[in-house]
C-alpha cells in the first residue's frame, strides 16, 4: 500500500488554472465513487477549495496516474501536469499535516483550511471511499493542527491590514457589543473588515458606499444598513469606529465633518482607520482631541511584524509536524505487521494447546508427571522451533546469509 497526494495550489498554478480544476461540492461524491474504480486506487478523499485541488489517494501495488484522470475529469484541453505537484509517503504524510496546520496556506497560519479538510474527510466518509490509512491519517492531521494551535502563536496576530484594523480598535474599545461601525466603501478590504467587527461582537453596521446597492448588498450580510457618500455627515456623530477604503481622488472625511461628530457624541472617543490610497480621511482629523487616527501605512508595519511572528511560529511547527511524521510513520510499519503478528501468535497458541492437550491425555493414562511435563517441555520446543530451523537448513544448504542473519537477529543469537 502507498499512500498518494496529488495536487494543485497557489504556489503551482494562477487563479485562472486553479479555477478550471475545482470539483463543485455537489459533484464530489461521483467524483470519488469515478475516482476508486482506478484499479489500483484502495482509498480517496478530494479536497477543493479556491486555492487548492488536491487527491489523496491509498493505492495497492499498482502507479495510477491521477494527474491524467483529473485533466479527463475536468476535461481540460491544454495539460496542467507542469502546475501538479507527486508526493508519496513520508512527503504525503507531511503535506497533509502542513495544510490542516495552516502553513501551505496563502496567508500563514489562516484556520479556514481545517475547516475545509475536515468537510472534504467528512463527503469522502460518506461516499465510503475512505479506509484505515486515510482514516488514521486525517484524524492524525487534525490532531497536529489542534497541537500547532495550541502550542505555537501561528493565529494569533493578524496579517491583513482588514484584520489589523479590527485588532487595532481592539486596544480602544474592551467590547464592541455596544459600538457603531461606519464602513465607507464597499469593497473586498471593507468586506473583510466587516466581517471581523461582526465576528468580535459589533452591535451596528452603516455601509456607506457611492453605490447604494453593492452598500445594501454587504449590509444586509451583516443586519446593518446602506446610506449614500453624501449621507456620511449626517451619521458620522453615531460612528465609534470607522474604517475607509474607497477609490476616491479626493478625502470623504474632512477635518471640519469629524470636529463636528465629535461635538455632538460629547467628547466620546472615535477610532479611525484610512486604509485608502489616496486617503478618505484629511490627515488634519488626527489633530482633533478624542480621535485615534490610523493609516494603511500604520496598519502595514503591524501586518509585517505580525507576519514574522506567524514565520517563526510556522518554524516551530515544521518540527512539531516532523516529530509527528514519525510518530505516524512508525503507527503505520507497526500496524502493517499486525496480521502477521496475530497468525504468529495463533499458530504457537494452537501448538500449545495441542501439546498440552497429549500431555493431559498421559497423565490420565497413568504415566507420570515428571514424564508427562518432560515430553510438554521438549515436544513444545521442538514444534516451536521447527520452521524457522528448516528455514536455516535451506538457507544454509542454498548460501542465502540475508535469511541466516535475519532469523539470528529474531531470536537474538549474536549477542553474547
Amino acid at each position: 500500500m502507498s499512500l498518494v497526494v496529488v495536487g494543485i495550489n497557489h504556489r503551482t498554478a494562477p487563479v485562472d488554472v486553479r479555477e478550471r480544476v475545482v470539483f463543485e461540492p455537489a459533484r464530489v461524491p461521483d467524483a470519488l465513487h469515478e475516482l476508486a474504480t482506478l484499479p489500483p486506487v484502495e482509498e480517496a478523499v478530494i479536497v477543493s477549495t479556491c486555492n487548492r485541488t488536491e487527491i489523496y489517494c491509498v493505492t495497492d501495488s499498482g502507479e495510477v496516474e491521477l494527474g491524467d484522470w483529473l485533466q479527463r475529469y475536468h476535461q481540460l484541453g491544454s495539460s496542467i501536469q507542469h502546475c501538479l505537484y507527486h508526493l508519496d509517503d513520508a512527503k504525503a504524510v507531511t503535506h497533509a499535516f502542513a495544510v490542516a496546520s495552516g502553513l501551505d496556506s496563502m496567508v500563514i497560519g489562516e484556520p479556514q483550511i481545517l475547516g475545509q479538510l475536515k468537510d472534504a474527510y467528512r463527503t469522502a466518509q460518506e461516499a465510503g471511499t475512505t479506509g484505515p490509512v486515510l482514516n488514521r491519517l486525517f484524524q492524525a492531521a487534525f490532531s497536529v493542527a489542534k497541537r500547532v494551535r495550541t502550542e505555537t502563536q501561528i493565529g494569533a496576530n493578524a496579517v491583513s491590514v482588514a484584520s489589523a484594523a479590527v485588532a487595532m480598535a481592539r486596544t480602544v474599545f474592551a467590547s464592541f457589543e455596544n459600538r457603531t461601525a461606519l464602513l465607507v466603501g464597499a469593497g473586498e478590504t471593507i468586506a473583510l473588515a466587516a466581517r471581523h467587527l461582526h465576528a468580535d461582537g459589533l452591535r451596528r453596521m452603516i455601509v456607506a458606499n457611492r453605490s447604494i446597492d453593492r452598500a445594501r448588498e454587504l449590509a444586509a450580510e451583516f443586519q446593518g444598513f446602506a446610506i449614500g457618500l453624501d449621507e456620511i455627515t449626517a451619521h458620522l456623530r453615531e460612528a465609534d469606529i470607522v474604517v475607509a477604503s474607497t477609490a476616491s481622488p479626493n478625502a470623504i472625511i474632512t477635518r471640519e465633518m469629524a470636529a463636528q461628530a465629535l461635538r455632538a457624541r460629547k467628547r466620546r472617543p472615535m477610532f479611525m482607520v484610512d486604509i485608502a490610497v489616496p486617503r478618505d480621511i484629511e490627515p488634519e482629523v488626527a489633530e482633533l482631541e478624542d480621535v485615534y487616527l490610523f493609516t494603511v501605512d500604520d496598519l502595514q508595519s503591524v501586518v509585517n511584524e505580525n507576519l514574522e511572528n506567524r514565520r517563526q511560529a510556522a518554524r516551530e511547527a515544521d518540527k512539531m509536524i516532523a516529530s509527528e511524521v514519525d510518530r505516524f510513520q512508525l503507527q503505520q510499519r507497526t500496524r502493517g505487521a499486525a496480521p502477521t503478528i496475530r497468525r504468529l501468535r495463533e499458530e504457537a497458541e494452537h501448538t500449545r494447546q495441542h501439546t498440552l492437550e497429549q500431555a493431559r491425555r498421559m497423565l490420565a493414562a497413568g504415566r507420570s508427571t515428571d514424564e508427562a511435563l518432560e515430553f510438554l517441555a521438549s515436544t513444545l520446543t521442538h514444534r516451536l522451533i521447527h520452521a524457522p530451523s528448516q528455514r536455516l537448513r535451506d538457507a544454509a544448504e542454498t548460501g542465502d546469509a540475508e535469511i541466516i542473519r535475519t532469523i539470528a537477529d529474531i531470536y537474538r543469537l549474536d549477542q553474547d
